[in-house]
């Protein structure tokens, strides 16, 4: 089979229906919008959430509630617990770990959490901590220095 002997099946691509164009078209007078009313006009529609004076779905849901503060920091996260591999007296910092593959985004800045074990001595250079990665970095022998 060549690209010039395809063509599409019958059935795939289907006329459009020309309404309005007399009785033998078979979507005459009407036009299949009806008698009168809003749906039957030209520019016809109306607004996609109105529900005939029902409370709109839109209204009735609790979406979009609450507040988002503008000045909030998003922060790139690393663990504690995925600073172990490092050997011992490594300093950690930006490079070190867009280069490990830890963090893969460096327009932000790095926050390291918590979350698992340290039992080696580390110099951790970042932008912020959390208390208990702090803790447990200090308590493992490393520094936590913040980046200014």
């Amino acid at each position: 089979m060549k690209a010039h002997e395809l063509r599409q099946p019958d059935g795939a691509k289907r006329s459009r229906k020309r309404r309005g164009r007399g009785i033998a078209a078979g979507q005459g007078k009407t036009g299949g919008f009806g008698t009168k009313g809003e749906g039957a006009r030209s520019g016809r529609g109306g607004k996609p959430y109105f529900e005939g004076g029902q409370l709109p779905l839109v209204r009735r849901l609790p979406l979009k509630r609450g507040f988002t503060n503008p000045n909030r920091i998003e922060y790139y996260v690393v663990n504690v617990g995925d600073l172990a591999d490092l050997p011992a007296d490594t300093a950690v910092d930006r490079g070190l770990l867009i280069g490990s593959g830890l963090v893969r985004d460096d327009k932000l800045p790095i926050k390291v959490l918590g979350g698992g074990e340290l039992a080696v001595a580390l110099t951790v250079q970042v932008d912020a901590y959390s208390k208990s990665a702090k803790a447990k970095i200090e308590a493992a022998g490393g520094v936590a220095e913040t980046t200014a």
